[in-house]
């Protein structure tokens, strides 16, 4: 059995604002293995982006964690100086923005940005750094690479923004990648393509990936197992075939029935899921998805539920699930 790359143990962050506490994210547990891909899913404003950017202390001043531990390849992230983490982001551990456009300078070329990752993390001179540039956009898939060292980014289309964004990210060939939604601003068939390069520069390199997203299309292709949030809460998590053939959480449910289905014979209305997210500046005592849920009992209200493992490594927080287990145990 391979070490643990990445190791989270009930995380606990929030934004100190001057409004109060806000608590992003309440009790969160993640472990990954070199290799592995996770997806985690949710909708706007479930923790996702926040757990990825706690991994790489890239947090707002107001934003602390104030519980629990994160650990990533041997280092304990939570205690470091912002000096030892520069050490670590871009080299051992990478993210790809949501938006190449605002993420890339549009006053440097894209030379100039490749290179400046390249000589900030290795020992290359300013020669070397461009063949590696060069290397590194053939690899993602641009064409006249030595070309493209010169221009700029609003020269280049969204696409290939996007690939540059990649090459930046693999530069220094980090032991984990974090993807925060890349292919959302793209077309279907440019996010196609840009899937499969990631899934092939896993492969080459042995990287480990963390796909973050709202579409459970993507992760149906891209990912092992899948973590699904809600309220800064990991409400189930399991393999891609437990969440989409045997999900448990009625958060996970709802999601899933609000998906287009091609292999219906006939026309059917979306279901959406009713309501609204909580306010986590006053996060309810109980379950988070409770006021939202058509299944909601009096204890949901009231109390948070613990985990139940419904198979190996398959566990959801659902007071359903409970109840079950009690009837079933009765009988």
């Amino acid at each position: 059995m391979s070490e643990l790359l990445l190791n989270i143990q009930n995380e606990r962050l929030s934004f100190f604002t001057p409004a109060g506490e806000v608590k992003a994210l309440n009790d969160v547990t993640i472990q990954m293995k070199e290799g592995d891909v996770l997806g985690i899913v949710g909708e706007s404003g479930s923790g996702k982006s926040v757990t990825a950017y706690s991994i790489m202390q890239l947090l707002p001043h107001t934003g602390r964690v104030v519980g629990g531990t994160i650990e990533f390849n041997g280092h304990k992230i939570n205690e470091m100086s912002e000096k030892e983490m520069q050490a670590i982001r871009g080299n051992e551990v990478s993210i790809i923005f949501q938006d190449p456009m605002t993420s890339l300078n549009p006053v440097y070329t894209i030379g100039n940005q490749i290179r400046e990752v390249i000589m900030l993390h290795t020992k290359k001179n300013r020669k070397e750094a461009n063949e590696r540039a060069i290397e590194l956009l053939t690899l993602v898939g641009i064409n006249e690479p030595a070309k493209r060292l010169k221009q700029y980014p609003h020269e280049l289309s969204g696409g290939m923004r996007q690939r540059v964004m990649i090459a930046i990210a693999l530069a220094c060939e980090p032991k984990l990648l974090i993807a925060d939604e890349p292919t959302t601003a793209l077309d279907v068939t440019i996010q196609a393509q840009i899937l499969e390069l990631m899934m092939e520069l896993k492969d080459k390199i042995g990287m480990s990936i963390i796909m973050i997203t709202h579409d459970l299309g993507i992760v149906a292709n891209m990912c092992q197992k899948i973590a699904v949030m809600y309220a800064g809460k990991i409400v189930e998590y399991g393999t891609v075939d437990d969440i989409f053939y045997n999900p448990q959480h009625e958060y996970t449910k709802g999601l899933l029935r609000s998906i287009p289905k091609l292999n219906d014979t006939e026309h059917k209305k979306l279901v959406p899921i009713e309501g609204t997210p909580v306010d986590l500046l006053n996060p309810p005592k109980g379950c988070p998805f409770a006021p939202r849920c058509n299944s909601c009992m009096k204890i949901c209200l009231n109390k948070m539920p613990e985990y139940t493992e419904v198979n190996e490594g398959h566990i959801s927080a659902c007071w359903l699930l409970q109840k079950k287990e009690f009837e079933q145990g009765g009988k």
